[in-house]
């Protein structure tokens, strides 16, 4: 079942125009990934969605209702989860505390403190420290989870792995898994080209705002993704 459509999604930063026309499906528990080399628009199209960025009404669909008017927290009551790059935790806030705020839109569902503390076991140790104290993959897994904790039916996470170590980022890709496997769909921005294929069933490539590819995730000519990528 489709859950996220956009069409013709168009963005702009004041006079700036950031996307152009962008059309993308996301159906209900897949993963799907975004790609693109830096300033091709990718983080414009979670803002878009999330409601972040105002864009158009009826260029958003979210299970068939346009949002492309409504705010982030609107969109946050309805059941769209954005995890930043950079993570943003509140400095000044525990481990739980930031967690508890991801929770404030009260929607039901199954996400929970105890289920994110089964999902990521070194947060329940943490959980009275100071989110700045904690390593870059710790806060990562604090930034997931807080994102689960609105129940999200689809859940936006923005560069994941970004400054992380291998072994950390395996980790927040096995989490991943569990997360669909409860039908939360997930778009993916990753900058490993590699990784945001094997984790996703189809990708889309964006080059300077557009749409330059779009295919299943597997079996697909690598030559074809880098032409799209650098625009060759």
């Amino acid at each position: 079942m489709t859950l996220l459509q956009t069409k013709n999604l168009s963005a702009f930063y004041g006079d700036f125009q950031a996307l152009f026309e962008i059309d993308v499906t996301v159906n209900e528990g897949e993963t799907v990934a975004v790609i693109g080399a830096n300033g091709a628009g990718k983080t414009t199209l979670l803002r878009s969605v999330a409601g972040a960025l105002p864009v158009a009404r009826e260029s958003v669909l979210f299970d068939g209702q346009p949002i492309g008017d409504k705010s982030a927290h609107d969109n946050v009551l309805l059941g769209i989860a954005m995890v930043p790059e950079g993570r943003r935790l509140f400095p000044s806030l525990s481990v739980e505390e930031n967690l508890l705020l991801g929770g404030h839109s009260k929607r039901a569902g199954t996400w929970n403190l105890k289920r994110v503390y089964d999902l990521f076991p070194r947060l329940y140790d943490l959980r009275h420290m100071p989110a700045p104290t904690l390593s870059g993959g710790q806060q990562q897994m604090v930034a997931i989870g807080r994102g689960l904790m609105s129940n999200p039916r689809l859940l936006l996470c923005d560069e994941l792995s970004l400054g992380l170590a291998p072994v950390v980022i395996r980790d927040i890709y096995v989490s991943l898994a569990a997360i669909t496997a409860e039908r939360t769909a997930v778009v993916l921005v990753e900058p490993d080209i590699n990784r945001a294929l094997d984790a996703s069933s189809r990708f889309y490539c964006l080059l300077e705002g557009r749409l330059a590819l779009s295919e299943p995730s597997k079996g697909f000519d690598r030559a074809a993704i880098t032409a799209a990528y650098f625009g060759l």
